[in-house]
């Protein structure tokens, strides 16, 4: 462990220009030279397919994995909702002040001011790049613009397609990275996972990968890693994530040096299938495009939550959102829609399945809508959303009202990067999900695609370019002693999984046992006691899990128990430093809900003066000892204030 002097590259000047400006002060790299320089892009959704494409048009060898069987199944692709960009398509007031001033608002300003308005900025390129590539936004459908308004947010920026937004868009990704494997500059390899990385002389140049079709481990050289590998949502067990959605590649770059930032913002979405059931391995997100036109309601009397809801009177329903925050109505933020739909349901309002003795949902509910807008109206607008909710839950939408509560969704922390998206490891960035995000403490919806594509089109194309313009190429030939220690160091920790001391459980369940203390201690609300008795059961289970896993099978072939052990038992690290951090923030912001820090009317309550920073650990060599590095965060543009959306 060595100390590191933290610097977020953050240009100075007007903020309108300061992304220009930055670009134009950075190194590049001639044309002529670029085919001498190869890097790694590990993760291919829209973050990493976008950044693959890009710096393979540029003329640089571009090496591409993922672990799963095609690039095109990332987890982007279940973005149903939309993209945002400040395009005032709409005529109704948006600019990209106003999406960055939103971002920033929405995050409990706990972000940068120079990223955030970056990413505004850059929105409206991503829509013309989409567009470019064909992605059918709403006009495509019908012919007319139908741009919706998503939480935290009074204006309709959010562009759409049919309900498969992500899907889209990554497939725009993926043709793009498709013509550079066509033309040689992008090589791809799927079902491949990365373990380890490789550093040479301090800096990130390569990483061990493992095949989850033969087993073999292989080192991979290049002249920088860039990680695009998603968020750590799956922690939770039960999460609205892929089942494959996992923390490995960050972790590991953790603890060769990257710093981890803000792990304990983690986004609750509010509009998801209640949990059905004790085994239930995965949460349905319904999109948030949902509340437009949803109203989102309880009962008044807890003794009408047995009741069918179409057997409730009106006069006895609670539009508690529209209650609460009439300015903003059902289409507050996530995070504070999720809190007050916890409340009605720790008040014994809730409705649907019980799940430890209290049913978690509330309604959401499109009667009015159907009658103002007709039938017809509303399934051009969600049938593709009403038809998924039926087949899951043999209701009907349009005649019953969903039932939904809020899951774990999207991750705000992630590997602390500067502004060039370049982490605390040089030659190690971190793109998407997997970075600790522009986000702040919760992210508006429709932002995680933004950022992605900000990212992957934009950023890193300039900020990639200026490190290697840095660096002599990187001898691929050579043997590396580093890679041969990475590799061994790989082997060692899988022969360790197979070897456990006393194999009695299976990993499925250490994970299922770690989601429930994580939920119930670090989900929508926190509070020192539990935190201090969930680092002590982590501790415990974790320990547990290396002389007790079970797994079955060889390393030299297919075998997913194994994947999900190796994945697993980084779950288990980051949880404690998920809860430590937690512990250490002594205030509520976004998603972060410290029970002794909410307000009498159920509202987060800040502490401005001691935690307006950014969190970045550092691992010390022991996980329950990691190093705290603030990044003091500096507001010139905009006045850090209580969020209000009454």
């Amino acid at each position: 462990m060595t100390d590191y002097v933290m610097d977020s590259q953050t240009p100075k000047g007007a903020l309108e220009s300061r992304w220009t400006q930055h670009k134009f002060n950075l190194n590049i790299v001639s044309p002529a030279n670029r085919k001498k320089y190869t890097v790694i892009v590990v993760g291919t959704g829209l973050a990493g397919a976008s950044a693959a494409a890009s710096l393979g048009e540029m003329g640089y060898n571009v090496k591409t994995f993922c672990f799963q069987d095609s690039p095109r199944r990332a987890h982007s692709i279940a973005a149903q909702g939309g993209i945002n960009g400040a395009k005032n398509y709409q005529n109704d007031g948006d600019s990209v002040w106003r999406l960055f001033y939103d971002t920033i608002k929405g995050g409990d300003f706990r972000a940068r001011e120079s990223n955030v308005f970056r990413l505004a900025e850059i929105s409206n390129s991503i829509i013309d790049q989409a567009v470019a590539q064909g992605v059918p936004f709403a006009r495509e459908y019908s012919g007319y613009l139908a741009n919706r308004s998503f939480g935290g947010a009074q204006v309709s920026r959010t562009f759409y397609a049919r309900g498969q937004t992500g899907q889209q868009l990554l497939l725009g990704a993926y043709q793009a990275m498709s013509k550079e494997i066509e033309a040689g500059s992008v090589t791809h390899r799927s079902r491949c996972e990365m373990q380890d990385l490789i550093m040479v002389d301090g800096q990130a140049k390569g990483i061990v990968t493992r095949d989850l079709v033969t087993g073999k481990l292989e080192s991979h050289m290049a002249d920088c890693v860039v990680l695009c590998t998603g968020g750590y949502g799956n922690v939770f067990y039960l999460s609205t994530n892929a089942k494959g959605c996992n923390a490995s590649a960050a972790w590991r770059a953790h603890k060769k040096g990257a710093l981890f930032a803000n792990p304990s913002f983690t986004q609750i979405h509010p509009t998801c299938i209640p949990q059905h059931g004790t085994l239930q391995s995965k949460l349905t997100l319904m999109s948030e495009s949902l509340r437009n036109d949803g109203r989102v309601w309880a009962p008044k009397n807890v003794e009408d939550c047995d009741k069918q809801p179409e057997d409730i009177a009106e006069q006895d329903r609670d539009y508690f959102l529209e209650r609460m925050y009439p300015a903003f109505g059902n289409l507050v933020p996530r995070d504070i829609a999720s809190r007050a739909v916890k409340l009605i349901c720790d008040e014994g309002r809730g409705v649907g399945y019980e799940i430890g003795g209290k049913k978690l949902g509330v309604y959401l509910d499109f009667a009015k809508a159907i009658m103002e807008q007709g039938e017809e109206a509303i399934q051009e607008k969600y049938g593709n959303l009403f038809e998924m909710y039926q087949r899951i839950t043999d209701e009907n939408p349009s005649q019953t009202p969903m039932r939904i509560y809020p899951a774990v969704h999207y991750t705000m922390g992630g590997l602390w990067v500067d502004y060039n998206l370049m982490t605390a490891t040089k030659g190690l960035f971190a793109a998407g999900e997997a970075n600790f995000s522009d986000h702040g403490a919760n992210r508006l919806g429709a932002s995680a695609l933004m950022q992605g594509l900000a990212d992957g089109y934009f950023v890193l194309p300039t900020t990639v370019s200026n490190y290697l313009a840095q660096q002599k190429p990187l001898d691929l030939d050579k043997n590396y002693p580093e890679a041969a220690e990475a590799l061994a160091s790989s082997q060692a920790r899988i022969d360790q999984l197979l070897n456990a001391p006393d194999p009695q459980k299976t990993p499925d369940e250490f994970h299922r046992e770690l989601g429930r203390i994580m939920w119930d201690a670090c989900g929508m609300a926190r509070e020192k006691s539990e935190l201090e008795s969930a680092i002590i059961q982590i501790k415990d289970l974790r320990q547990q899990f290396w002389q007790q896993v079970k797994v079955t099978g060889e390393d030299k072939d297919l075998n997913q128990t194994l994947e999900r052990a190796g994945r697993i038992a980084d779950f288990f690290e980051l949880a404690e430093l998920m809860c430590i951090d937690a512990l250490t923030r002594e205030e509520s912001c976004g998603c972060h809900a410290r029970a002794e820090h909410i307000s009498d009317d159920g509202e987060a309550q800040r502490h401005d003066e001691d935690f307006s920073y950014v969190a970045a650990w550092q691992y010390s060599g022991h996980i329950s000892m990691p190093v705290l590095y603030k990044e003091e965060l500096h507001f010139e543009f905009v006045r850090p204030n209580t969020r209000n959306y009454r």
